[in-house]
């Protein structure tokens, strides 16, 4: 594996710096801003110096940017986030059609047992079965991308997923039998687990801090996208009563990994990524592709990368490895835990009790056609929350506010669906229409809030250096308890098991107010900071309620030495003349190579 080359002329040693006390893990009494241990901080050359103003330049530039300016430089960078993002579209699409499928006549006949009530039902065991064979795989799947992805790149990796995808669809569209489908779900569960973690992680390292909510929380609509296009066409398929009402659904999978595949190969790769690997070059040449030629000035994309270099150097003082084990060190173990509870707290608000809306709609009393019209109106919802998350996010409303407040509000509906089951069962039909449109309301919460936010949250709070196998662990902590819940649902709803109905609200309500309570006190703000700034508030051990109000200073300029800023002064006054501002940049990255 390449490594990022020697930078051990720019990590400050204790015989090159002034011994100083350590600094408190709280908020300094005067209120002036934090700074890194000395450990941590960069030497005082005049490379090191050069590599800091660059990079306190870019990081300014950054958090004045406003969202159109953004917009405006990166159109390039939001177009290949877009792109790649789509690709998660088919996990939605998969999904909906076997949670839509337990509802649909067609398939339980196919696939299930004959019922004492004279219907077919698929028994609550495989349905746990094959939802948990899907989850599975993810997990397999995100653990490889733990590796692979780091490795080989974020592009090479998604597009070896494209392929395997075109080849698993095969099992689903000539399954004979819920045994095949297993094994198709847990196939397919692998390149999905891939797509859940990478798409998030480019998205976040192409664009700046004004796009960086933005484009992580569009993942989700794009989750939203493949659910209504899944049940539109199971709707779609209700009036036929042969093998293909199902099997063209699955059929249909095989529309996404072509395009995909051609996109993706053009796409620039993640110039986070190529810092990473030393590829200083290349990582040029992608912010380049990046950005727009006529908005970008002169200067920018080296300023950007010097911020890039910055940052890399600063995650390898404050994190020695680069593996699985490191990401419950030190801070990283807190980051790690945040990440995973954001991930799980999905399910645990009720997402996967939701998830079987059809077939829990059709339990509450509704009719099987007039239960899709529910569900297609939840997963429209789904899409259009995230449009209403970014509006919240563009009026200054920060992430941890969006998603506390999401809880309650979820927590509230859910106690709601559990009291309608309180009413007489002959106001059945009544009741069912109720708790459909309570369904509608808590999709329109959850998607504004908790289900779109969750995708910028991760992204952000993880260091640069551990991300991948950060989100992978968060991801995989939201399959496990996806497993749980897939186990324990369909038991809660099938009328030949617990049949709770309704009251099953009544349990997920209680679990979501658990999540209120750990979000208050453990989940931080991370709105209009830099990935240097966060690391150096986790390393602080900040309380997440104090995030948003600390003052930091991730470049230390007030700390050098006065030989050291003379030194940088002069020498970059020596420069200036015959080469110009190039001959800086190229002397700071010489140095660092």
């Amino acid at each position: 594996m390449a490594c990022m080359c020697d930078r051990s002329h720019l990590l400050l040693s204790s015989s090159q710096k002034k011994a100083s006390p350590p600094l408190s893990r709280a908020m300094p009494v005067d209120d002036s801003p934090l700074h890194f241990d000395a450990e941590h901080q960069l030497s005082d050359n005049a490379s090191a110096q050069e590599l800091i103003h660059r990079a306190k330049v870019a990081t300014d530039r950054e958090h004045q940017m406003t969202l159109l300016e953004g917009i405006r430089l990166y159109p390039k960078a939001i177009a290949w986030s877009v792109l790649i993002s789509t690709c998660i579209a088919m996990e939605g699409y998969d999904v909906c059609l076997l949670s839509n499928f337990y509802a649909f006549p067609q398939f339980n006949k196919k696939y299930g047992q004959l019922g004492a009530d004279g219907t077919y039902q698929v028994p609550a065991r495989w349905q746990s079965g094959l939802s948990n064979g899907a989850n599975v795989g993810e997990i397999i799947g995100l653990f490889i991308n733990g590796w692979v992805s780091e490795r080989y790149g974020y592009r090479y990796t998604v597009m070896a997923c494209l392929v395997c995808i075109i080849g698993f669809t095969a099992i689903f569209f000539t399954a004979k039998d819920v045994v095949v489908l297993q094994v198709a779900e847990i196939l397919c569960g692998i390149p999905w687990g891939v797509f859940q973690t990478l798409t998030i992680t480019y998205a976040s390292e192409v664009v700046p801090v004004a796009l960086r909510g933005y484009l992580t929380t569009y993942v989700n609509f794009c989750w939203g996208l493949g659910q209504v296009i899944g049940i539109g066409v199971i709707k779609s398929m209700l009036p036929r009563t042969d093998q293909w009402a199902y099997r063209i659904p699955y059929a249909l999978q095989w529309m996404w990994p072509v395009p995909l595949l051609v996109g993706i190969a053009l796409a620039p790769e993640s110039p986070w990524w190529l810092v990473r690997r030393g590829r200083l070059d290349d990582a040029r040449r992608a912010m380049e592709r990046l950005t727009s030629k006529q908005q970008r000035k002169e200067g920018e994309v080296e300023e950007t990368l010097a911020m890039m270099q910055h940052t890399t150097i600063l995650e390898e003082k404050l994190t020695k490895g680069a593996t699985y084990w490191d990401c419950f060190k030190g801070p990283d173990l807190r980051r790690t835990e945040i990440v995973c509870m954001v991930w799980a707290m999905q399910n645990l608000a009720g997402n996967s009790f939701t998830g079987y809306s059809t077939y829990f709609l059709e339990q509450a009393g509704l009719e099987p056609s007039k239960s899709y019209d529910f569900a297609l109106g939840q997963y429209g919802i789904n899409m259009a929350g995230v449009f209403g998350a970014w509006f919240l996010m563009s009026r200054g409303i920060g992430r941890r506010t969006l998603y506390l407040s999401g809880l309650i509000g979820l927590c509230i509906i859910l106690l709601a669906i559990g009291f309608v089951g309180l009413v007489p069962h002959s106001h059945r039909a009544q009741a069912g229409n109720a708790t459909g449109s309570l369904m509608l309301v808590w999709a329109l919460i959850y998607q504004c809030t908790v289900g779109t936010i969750a995708y910028s949250l991760v992204a952000e709070l993880s260091t640069r250096r551990l991300q991948i196998k950060s989100v992978v662990l968060g991801r995989n902590m939201y399959n496990v308890v996806g497993i749980i819940c897939s186990v324990l649902t369909p038991y809660m709803l099938n009328p030949t098991a617990w049949n709770w109905q309704n009251y099953a609200g009544f349990f997920w309500g209680g679990v979501c107010f658990l999540c209120v309570v750990y979000t208050y006190f453990r989940v931080p703000e991370p709105q209009g900071r830099s990935f240097a700034e966060l690391d150096l508030l986790f390393e602080k051990g900040i309380s997440a309620r104090k995030f948003a109000s600390t003052r930091v200073d991730v470049f230390d300029v007030a700390h050098e030495n006065d030989k050291g800023s003379v030194d940088y002064e002069n020498e970059k006054n020596e420069k200036k003349g015959d080469e110009g501002e190039k001959v800086g940049s190229a002397h700071v990255e010489g140095d660092i190579r």
